[in-house]
């Protein structure tokens, strides 16, 4: 009788201790959830600063919800009076000291919720969440919600949250070893109610700038029944996007492969090289940036994107030139 009663008051007190871990990843994905609906469905305007590495931006962002979609405007403010309009369909990226100004399709709901944790099974299969209290931020509650990667493939998140309107009031990159590798971070941040359309348009006169423009080839997943393909890939990444892009400087079109693990992404560019061409720089990192360039049959193939050094090199030395073949292969963890 007593070695019944202590084992069932093991049991009992084993899951009284093992309730709020569940209570804790139920609240997690709550508050990423309410994060993600005020990005989507408020207007906000403020200042941040945006740091990776040794490098630091500050940045105005203006962004407007109306019946067609979320408009943003993003202007730099470190002298280089560069601009970044996202209209409900394309991004213009305006870039006065080069009298260029980039246009490519528009993929996401808004810069903020690209760089940042959507809820949904695919992201649960590959993350960790916790939530806990933390220190005011511009003079507002705020709550912080980790996101950790199950494994070296991706990166871990940080997000401190106002607790009265679930907004990012800053996010914070984390590598393998919990140090941060980037940053953004709100100085100041206001949530009106109604914001002027014209707030929303480039303040950059473009006339006689050159317009480089990227067609759409596809969107969602996708399959690649021609061209190149990567042939394994890190778990869960997968295609989701495939088309012909004109590059600065380069005299013919590249193929841009996107792929995603429904979180971080990863471009993949393929053009045509030479054999007098040097060899491509085999990698470079940047804060949360990272790059590898490899040269397959003839062609240079650079992988580049927020995630681990580790990633895009998976990525660029498997892609290769293939028919219509089965999907590629997840490399095993």
């Amino acid at each position: 009788m007593r070695r019944s009663s202590a084992m069932a008051t093991c049991a009992v007190l084993g899951a009284l201790l093992a309730t709020p871990a569940f209570a804790s990843q139920d609240e997690a994905r709550a508050w990423l959830e309410r994060m993600t609906e005020a990005l989507a469905t408020r207007n906000y305007e403020g200042l941040f600063t945006h740091t990776t590495g040794r490098q630091s931006e500050t940045m105005r962002i203006v962004h407007r919800v109306g019946r067609n979609g979320s408009t943003e405007r993003l202007v730099s403010l470190d002298g280089s009076g560069r601009e970044i309009v996202r209209t409900p369909s394309e991004v213009h990226v305006y870039l006065p000291d080069r009298r260029v100004v980039l246009v490519e399709p528009r993929t996401d709901s808004g810069s903020l919720a690209q760089a940042l944790p959507a809820p949904g099974p695919r992201l649960e299969a590959l993350y960790e969440l916790g939530i806990r209290d933390g220190q005011r931020l511009l003079g507002r509650d705020v709550r912080v919600l980790d996101v950790r990667p199950k494994d070296g493939y991706r990166y871990g998140y940080r997000l401190w949250l106002d607790e009265e309107s679930g907004m990012p009031l800053r996010s914070v990159v984390l590598n393998g070893h919990g140090r941060p590798v980037e940053l953004i971070h709100f100085t100041q941040l206001e949530l009106p109610r109604r914001i002027d359309a014209r707030e929303t348009e480039a303040s950059v006169d473009a006339t006689g700038y050159q317009w480089i423009r990227s067609s759409r080839r596809a969107s969602g997943a996708v399959d690649v029944p021609a061209g190149w393909r990567p042939m394994r890939t890190p778990p869960g990444f997968r295609v989701v996007a495939s088309r012909m892009q004109v590059m600065p400087g380069v005299p013919v079109p590249v193929q841009h492969l996107v792929l995603s693990d429904g979180f971080a992404s990863v471009s993949v560019f393929i053009e045509p090289g030479s054999a007098s061409q040097p060899s491509p720089p085999e990698s470079a990192s940047l804060g949360s940036a990272s790059a590898f360039s490899t040269r397959v049959h003839g062609h240079v193939v650079t992988a580049v994107g927020e995630v681990p050094l580790e990633t895009v090199r998976a990525i660029a030395t498997s892609v290769a030139p293939a028919g219509p073949e089965p999907a590629p292969a997840e490399i095993s963890r």
